[in-house]
């Protein structure tokens, strides 16, 4: 993989001290040299280990269980099942203690619904002892009907997967008058679309160790994104108050999504009860990618009616989601989708409908995108064959449809904010050299190797404003030398999310980086934060880490005016030391006014700030991708790939420029060969890397990625920031296909577009 060009528009001539620069993710060292502790790594004194026994049925009864083999192993410690745990029922996704959402799950149920579903688990001295224990375990089933994909699960005589149907419910948003719209148009098209669900294939492993002590505190440690979240979660489930539920998360190797919802860690935290000594619980491979959470596959039905000039006039979009065995996300995913797909184009009369929909299959969760990649999978696939019917360059017709900055969002009538996809799509098509790559399409029209070129925009939100309680507290504490510590409740998944804070305050007090530490996702140890999800780390919290900075930044300018002798306001922070801003030179260092400030003041420095989601603004972002497709075989290669996102201020260049580039790698398997299938009985096929097919370092393009923004930058943000985050892995998919379509002439609407899905397309 090759990076070229790489570079940040914006950030020419920085104005900023610390913000802007490259710097390396905090714990990098640590991690390439292996000394960086994950949960796995972990041994707490008299630990036991678990094991879980799946279902290998996708929707039966238990009949009956017997667990008399498993207790009398020796070293084995519990067997849990549904019938001596609690049944009360949760859902796994939820983000704070008044979340509306259906509660579906148990630890255990005397029902499974999947191949997958937990029947049993066991702790032992061992895991060979847990592992020999689980096979012990006796299982009669009663079969039921089994539902594995959305049509057959809509069917009015479909077998009710939960009590009340199989549509777990839906969203509907519509802006202006889109039936008389369509009748005023030139030409409409219709067309259906089709996604599948694919695993996250974080590095990491889903693991939790649970530490249930005799005096009722409950401890769990969890690589989670959502910690405050699952303090509810178990709060709900064993009636704990949350002052005996700890959650700590600390070092995460990757997530996207999939360690936002609960799912080993409510079984540790049973077994440590019934044995009141610490139990890790740690899926294989396999098992996380059958037992944990999938993207949403996606049925849409899509009409789009434009006008001769290329100007879209309506849109009606009608989405089923297969929201797997329960509901968990199911309803945040849909109502998520439905406003997002405003907020791209400058199209005023918009239908959205979405219904999500039980099957017997493994149940679908949060996922990097959240909603975005199926949704704007299908519209950009819909703007190139409207490209190509009138016969027009696909990239005019982008632009001379996409947001400007003055645009307003056609449901509510607030404007989008300081929306850049046009300057992406020009910066895009310079990167990769848009005309000349076009020739070469036309050029190998005959050939078995065909050329193609497609691009597509995508866009995500940057919180959860509307929608969720939206609201982060940081905390900043001074310490006698100078230096400072950071309290702040995100989970750093890989990203430097709290790097990213400590930059904010570096940049705030003048204090270096490596004088600032931090404490983080602690429940006991951190303020309220309502989880890291919805790319709202840069433009949410990173404003309240310029909050509470600019807090301290006044405490410690009062301490220091009375070292100066000037008035607070005069005084300026940089460079590790207060500066009277009247007299050149003249300074005293942080450390000097600590010392004063404890010794003379007599009182510590320490301050927080609660900040609130201010408005929606999303991130947008423009890919192109050159693609040479083999007409024999149908494989096709990606051969240059050009990125530009439009992130307002760039905050660490370094540090989005990764986060791109593995987008693009997550967004380019999504559209070309990673999948999960069933066979007829409802188990998954795909359930190992080596079948799982993802993509190879050397299936990756030369990349040519930027950032771009104007003025100000994005309101609301800290200095004009926004998020990358989930955004740039939307329009990897569509791009990559538009690519394949037209290389070829043809037309694939269902992902992935594998090589059979080519040769298909192809007649063969």
């Amino acid at each position: 993989m090759q990076q070229k060009e790489c570079g940040v528009s914006q950030m020419k001539g920085n104005e900023f001290r610390e913000v802007g620069k490259r710097v390396p993710i905090r714990d990098a060292a640590s991690k390439v040299t292996g000394r960086k502790i994950y949960v796995g790594d972990m041994k707490l004194p008299g630990m036991l280990y678990a094991k879980v026994l799946f279902s290998p049925k996708a929707h039966a009864r238990i009949r009956s269980i017997d667990t008399s083999r498993a207790e009398s192993l020796p070293g084995v410690r519990a067997v849990a099942t549904y019938k001596n745990t609690p049944q009360t029922r949760f859902n796994s996704a939820l983000r704070f203690i008044e979340h509306k959402i259906p509660n579906t799950e148990r630890i255990f149920d005397d029902t499974v619904r999947f191949v997958g579903d937990r029947v049993a688990a066991v702790a032992a001295d061992t895991l060979e002892i847990a592992e020999e224990a689980v096979k012990l375990i006796r299982v009669e089933y009663e079969e039921l009907p089994v539902m594995l994909t959305v049509e057959e699960a809509i069917r009015e005589d479909a077998y009710p997967i939960h009590e009340g149907g199989n549509i777990v419910g839906q969203a509907h948003v519509e802006a202006g008058d889109v039936d008389k719209a369509f009748e005023e148009c030139d030409y409409v098209f219709e067309d259906r679309f089709t996604t599948q669900p694919i695993h996250h294939a974080a590095l990491e492993k889903h693991v939790a160790i649970a530490d249930w002590s005799y005096d009722d505190k409950l401890t769990v440690y969890s690589p989670s994104q959502n910690t405050f979240g699952f303090r509810v979660i178990l709060s709900q489930i064993f009636g704990l108050p949350y002052n005996r539920i700890r959650m700590v998360a600390p070092a995460i190797g990757g997530a996207f999504g999939g360690k936002l919802e609960m799912t080993v860690e409510p079984v540790a935290a049973v077994l440590s009860k019934m044995t009141r000594r610490p139990v890790k619980l740690e899926y294989t491979r396999r098992e996380c990618i059958f037992g944990t959470r999938v993207r949403h596959g996606s049925i849409a039905y899509i009409k789009t009616g434009f006008m001769k000039d290329g100007r879209v006039h309506a849109v009606d979009m009608k989405f089923y989601n297969d929201t797997g065995a329960y509901a968990t996300s199911a309803l945040n995913v849909s109502g998520a989708m439905s406003h997002k797909v405003f907020k791209a184009y400058k199209i005023e009369h918009m239908r959205f409908h979405v219904n999500p929909v039980y099957t017997n299959t493994i149940v679908a969760g949060a996922m990097r995108g959240y909603g975005s990649p199926q949704a704007y999978f299908g519209l950009e696939r819909q703007f190139n064959k409207i490209a190509n019917f009138l016969h027009m360059d696909p990239a005019w017709l982008q632009e001379i449809n996409m947001v400007d900055p003055d645009s307003l969002d056609p449901c509510f009538h607030k404007p989008h904010g300081n929306p850049r996809p046009k300057d992406c799509l020009r910066r895009a098509k310079e990167l990769i050299h848009y005309e000349d790559i076009c020739k070469e399409q036309e050029a190998s029209r005959d050939g078995r190797y065909r050329i193609g070129v497609g691009l597509a925009l995508g866009v995500h939100g940057n919180n959860c404003f509307g929608a969720h309680r939206d609201v982060t507290t940081l905390m900043l504490k001074m310490n006698e030398d100078g230096t400072c510590i950071l309290y702040s409740g995100s989970h750093d998944m890989g990203n430097d999310n709290v790097g990213m804070q400590k930059q904010v305050v570096s940049e705030v007090l003048g204090i270096p980086l490596e004088k600032i530490d931090t404490v983080e996702a602690d429940t006991d140890a951190c303020l309220w934060h309502l989880g890291d999800y919805a790319s709202r780390g840069t433009y949410v919290v990173g404003m309240a880490a310029k909050k509470v900075a600019e807090s301290m930044k006044k405490e410690l300018q009062k301490e220091a005016s009375d070292l100066l002798g000037i008035d607070p306001e005069l005084v300026e922070l940089y460079n590790d030391r207060a500066w009277d801003s009247t007299q050149e030179g003249k300074s005293v260092s942080i450390a000097e006014v600590m010392l004063h400030c404890q010794r003379d003041s007599m009182r510590e420095l320490c301050c927080s700030e609660t900040h609130p989601a201010p408005r929606g603004p999303s991130s947008y972002g423009v890919h192109i991708a050159k693609v040479q497709v083999d007409t024999e075989t149908g494989k096709t290669k990606v051969l240059e790939y050009s990125a530009v996102q439009d992130v307002g201020r760039v905050i660490n260049p370094l540090a989005l420029e990764g986060q791109l580039a593995g987008a693009i790698h997550m967004g380019l398997g999504y559209g070309l060969s990673e999948n999960i299938t069933y066979d007829a009985e409802g188990k998954p096929q795909e359930t190992c890397f080596k079948c799982y097919k993802l993509l190879n370092a050397s299936d990756m393009p030369k990349l040519y990625l930027d950032f771009v923004a104007e003025g100000e930058g994005e309101p609301g943000g800290p200095y004009g920031a926004k998020s990358l985050g989930e955004c740039p892995v939307v329009p990897c998919a569509p791009a990559v296909v538009n690519a394949i379509c037209n290389a070829l002439g043809v037309e694939i609407d269902s992902l992935p577009a594998n090589p059979e899905a080519v040769l298909h397309a192809l007649g063969r």
